[in-house]
């Protein structure tokens, strides 16, 4: 079964460490990865780039609109996300539990399904 663990976590924070600081929290993020598909629990992970440089589309009326930014203002957005192939969500859980983003960050855990059916809520 699928679960994606979600790095959710201030929109702030990454202002406020060194290039230095940064380079080392993002190497710890790429180790604890490299276990996980040794392991053969990982499917995909990436980080993903502040929210200052994201677009939104949406289509009302037959009509795409493509705006700047994020939706309103946030104290948190998505840093970067895991997929993993677990036998159970119990499972999923335990990994997030190790996963160093929880020092800084939430780490949501989805199993992935579709959006139809909310059997798992």
């Amino acid at each position: 079964m699928s679960y994606m663990l979600l790095i959710i976590e201030p929109t702030t924070q990454r202002a406020t460490r060194t290039e230095a600081e940064g380079r080392e929290v993002y190497g710890r993020m790429q180790r604890f990865g490299e276990t996980l598909q040794a392991q053969g629990k990982l499917k995909a992970v990436e980080s993903l780039a502040s929210q200052s440089s994201a677009v939104r589309v949406s289509t009302a009326a037959g009509q795409a609109k493509v705006l700047d930014g994020p939706f309103a203002e946030a104290k948190e957005m998505v840093g970067g996300f895991f997929l993993l192939d677990c036998a159970s969500l119990d499972e999923a859980v335990a990994i997030a539990r190790e996963c160093p983003a929880a020092e800084w960050a939430t780490v949501e855990v989805r199993a992935v399904g579709p959006c139809y059916d909310d059997s798992r809520a």
